[in-house]
């Protein structure tokens, strides 16, 4: 996801804001919009009153893309949960995804979270405190149907593409390819569908959505599944341990009362036990 640092930063309904879309520079940490207090509920503090602001990059169906003229999928859904809690509304930031890495938009003040179907690792610890992660995420090896490549192993020699910057992209160099990069999962996706490469490998569940359609379905396989152990969580800036614990609680929650299963099922498919990830361990 390798986007210009220069891109306008976008506001987006989610599903629980009125439907909408604005283009604009930011939102100032010192606005509260006319919200009114910037503490919410059990005594977490918002950067602006009345919401809870979610940094992500679309689109990365079905975690988070345009729907109708909103912004849905899973990641918001459960984010809304949240937002529910604390009392407030969501409000989504479509961002340049090397933010997600640095943190950079929580430390300026421009969002409270960073949901964006990331993958949980050492290396953006060092720069983020994650929740506890809420779903186990494999890389799959989609190829067309004509291709003849049947499993990762058959990659070699081949054009494959991967979405930038994701651990996708980075498993495929570990194995010795060198990936051609797109700047989304959309791209992805075209780039397959017009022959610039032979196969991608990107994680399961975005998969899974692409073959949801009949033409993706009629025109791609999946050659493999390859389980690299990966789990979400969201993000929230270091030391923000009050909406850290606010976001795990929703989810715990979440599991145990059904609601999980049913947003799962909603927009992944048949529900997957492994998938509820169990806390991470201290």
């Amino acid at each position: 996801m390798n986007t210009a640092l220069g891109r306008r930063v976008r506001v987006l309904a989610a599903t629980t804001a009125t439907a909408g879309l604005v283009l604009v520079a930011g939102c100032s940490s010192d606005d509260d919009g006319g919200n009114g207090s910037k503490t919410a509920a059990g005594g977490v503090e918002l950067v602006r009153g009345g919401q809870l602001t979610t940094c992500t990059h679309l689109p990365y169906p079905p975690f988070q893309s345009e729907i109708d003229g909103k912004v849905q999928g899973f990641d918001v859904s459960l984010i809304d949960l949240v937002a529910d809690d604390l009392g407030v509304r969501q409000e989504i930031l479509d961002t340049p995804f090397e933010n997600f890495k640095t943190g950079a938009f929580l430390n300026s003040g421009e969002c409270d979270l960073a949901a964006a179907g990331m993958t949980i690792t050492d290396e953006r610890k060092k720069n983020v405190d994650f929740s506890d992660p809420y779903f186990e995420a494999t890389q799959a090896v989609l190829a067309d149907k004509d291709s003849g490549i049947t499993s990762f192993a058959d990659l070699k020699g081949k054009k494959v593409g991967a979405q930038a910057q994701t651990t996708g992209e980075d498993y495929a160099r570990s194995q010795g390819l060198d990936p051609v990069s797109f700047e989304s999962s959309d791209a992805v996706l075209n780039g397959l569908r017009t022959g610039q490469v032979d196969a991608v490998v990107i994680d399961y569940p975005v998969v899974q959505g692409w073959l949801k359609d009949e033409a993706n379905a009629a025109a791609f396989t999946v050659a493999e599944q390859v389980n690299t152990g990966e789990q979400y969580g969201f993000t929230v800036r270091k030391g923000n341990d009050k909406l850290r614990e606010a976001i795990d609680k929703a989810l715990a929650e979440a599991k145990s009362d059904g609601t999980y299963k049913k947003l799962y099922e909603q927009w992944i498919g048949p529900y997957d036990e492994d998938a509820a990830a169990s806390p991470a361990a201290s």
